[in-house]
């Protein structure tokens, strides 16, 4: 088979990428080094949907920002993933912090940022009663909100599957050689032919560019560390709040999680390997520093968990997309740090209206389904409706992860969904089972016993992540 497109990366670009190309009547497949969706930066990330007042005017992040702001909402909706318009503030601590704001107030107006006002001290503590004394005004954004990354990205696959997309993980390219009409990439499991190629592998954008001759760019990681928060604290502020940005990015932020969590970070330091996702004393030192600046009553005894990823920071200053200028029909989509995730459905869009103007022909499907199978999320139920779908699927009744109220019913529906999941972390990122305070100490060997059982598997071939992460090395006796 000849693909007439082939995505490199499901990070939530390339599943977008995805998702807008299963719009037509495309031959495409997804492409995808590790084990499942979501597995770079997509998975560790502040989970922010910003607003789009910082990114320079005119710039590919500003327009994309502003435009997939816009389209969240229904993206949302229709892959039916929890979105949150809550707002965020960015704070100012000084005279100083007010002009940097204002500035920032005047190139949200130009990017078309609807809703945005500068707010006094004592409109913002009214606002947020639990941030600094110290804080003598902000910048007040509306339109930001909070989503699950990995959530939306896991969305977006599954309905690209079933609109026909072939999702290949554990899927890496090796090597890529261009043919007289097309590609022939090179992969860990065989060769695979397409007439187009769009680059959204991430961290690795540039080494995949690399493979046609495309040198125009580098792309650094830069890391930023976390900490997550327990359930009770998911009330100590109702807004994303900002510190004053630098030149590294927006700063430690603050805020409440789609979850119901609390969330801090991240900090900023570039790194030189692109695998580096540890967490380090100072860095969570910085974060708990950074974000009592803010609010200084945060609670750090219920820390959960810290975790760290990775930003793709690209040597141009903004968004990569565009063709390239070595291949035709090899298209880069890369360089996608913050507001990446803000801006991925509006990347997709993009994405496809370049490839058409490089020839790939943009038919539309009669029969596309933009609605994502709705997702059971057996805590948000009534209890007359908890014991109604019991009495349908009795594995509804079985709590197998107490802290998050995750059944085993939605751990089977998780495993049998497009896509669906095949190790403990992608229970974990569908499910929720593993997140909650004890950090999947209760659930994690039921969660075990069930991928085996469904995936008819041995217990010792379970992994975590896939690839060598094997939880169990044998059987006793």
């Amino acid at each position: 088979m000849v693909y007439d497109a082939a995505v490199i990366g499901a990070g939530v670009v390339g599943a977008f990428v995805a998702r807008e190309l299963s719009r037509y009547r495309l031959k495409v497949c997804l492409l995808e080094k590790e084990s499942d969706v979501a597995m770079g930066t997509t998975k560790a990330n502040s989970a922010i949907v910003h607003a789009g007042y910082d990114a320079k005017h005119g710039t590919l992040k500003s327009i994309l920002n502003v435009r997939g702001n816009e389209l969240m909402e229904q993206a949302a909706r229709e892959l039916g993933v929890p979105f949150k318009r809550i707002g965020s503030l960015v704070l100012a601590f000084s005279g100083e912090d007010r002009t940097t704001l204002e500035h920032l107030y005047q190139n949200g107006i130009r990017n078309g940022v609807p809703g945005l006002r500068m707010l006094s001290a004592e409109e913002t503590a009214a606002m947020e009663p639990n941030v600094s004394g110290t804080v003598v005004g902000a910048l007040y954004a509306p339109t930001a909100g909070i989503i699950c990354p990995y959530e939306l990205a896991i969305g977006a696959v599954e309905n690209a599957v079933r609109n026909g997309v072939d999702f290949k993980p554990e899927c890496g390219v090796l090597g890529i050689r261009k043919e007289k009409e097309g590609f022939t990439l090179v992969t860990e499991k065989g060769e695979i032919r397409a007439s187009c190629i769009v680059n959204a592998a991430g961290i690795y954008g540039d080494v995949i560019s690399e493979m046609v001759q495309d040198k125009s760019f580098t792309i650094r990681p830069r890391k930023g560390e976390y900490l997550l928060f327990d359930k009770s604290q998911g009330n100590t502020v109702h807004t994303v709040l900002f510190p004053p940005p630098t030149k590294m990015g927006k700063g430690v932020l603050v805020t409440p999680t789609v979850d119901g969590n609390l969330l801090a970070g991240p900090t900023a330091v570039d790194v030189p390997d692109r695998d580096d996702v540890g967490t380090t004393a100072p860095g969570l030192e910085h974060v708990m520093e950074s974000a009592k600046k803010s609010v200084p009553d945060i609670r750090f005894r219920d820390v959960v968990t810290s975790f760290a990823g990775l930003r793709a920071t690209p040597s141009t200053g903004d968004f990569i997309i565009e063709a390239s200028r070595t291949a035709k029909g090899f298209l880069n989509a890369v360089g996608i740090e913050s507001p990446g995730l803000t801006a991925a459905p509006a990347i997709g869009e993009y994405v496809a209206g370049l490839l058409g103007k490089e020839g790939l022909p943009l038919v539309p499907k009669n029969d596309f389904d933009p609605i994502r199978k709705p997702v059971i999320r057996f805590r948000e139920l009534a209890d007359e409706e908890k014991q109604a779908l019991i009495n349908r699927n009795p594995l509804y009744g079985n709590v197998v992860c107490r802290c998050e109220t995750v059944t085993e019913g939605e751990i089977v529906d998780s495993i049998h969904r497009p896509a669906g999941a095949g190790n403990l972390d992608a229970v974990k990122r569908r499910t929720r089972a593993g997140m909650g305070r004890c950090q999947g100490g209760f659930c994690t060997p039921r969660v075990v016993s069930i991928l085996a059982r469904e995936l008819h598997i041995p217990v010792e071939e379970v992994t975590k992540k896939g690839k060598e992460s094997n939880l169990l090395v044998g059987r006793k006796g």
